[in-house]
């Protein structure tokens, strides 16, 4: 009997944590991260992008569990809440190199 499967149940949550870090700018940022917390302005600098467009990639990672957020006075430090995100991405970018060798 074949298994039916159901993609709007087992594969939502998997999908929304792809598309969430699937940008170019949140994949840079995950891995600034993946040494550390960084407050926002340290990550904007880093990427050379502005502040606002920044917070906004920082806010979507965070709404969506792949980021914590931690004040401190008047900075806001960011750090990797999920870390299996770090593992899917090296796995992701493993994959990435073996296919650019072959």
């Amino acid at each position: 009997m074949a298994m039916t499967v159901n993609p709007a149940e087992k594969f939502r949550k998997p999908a929304r944590v792809l598309k969430t870090v699937g940008h170019p700018d949140r994949l840079a940022i995950v891995e600034m991260l993946e040494h550390g917390e960084r407050s926002v302005n340290e990550i904007a600098e880093a990427l050379g992008a502005k502040q606002a467009i920044t917070s906004q990639h920082l806010t979507l990672m965070r709404d969506k569990g792949v980021l914590y957020a931690r004040r401190e006075g008047t900075k806001v430090f960011y750090g990797i809440e999920n870390k299996n995100v770090i593992r899917l991405l090296h796995c992701i970018y493993q994959s990435c190199d073996n296919t650019q060798q072959n």
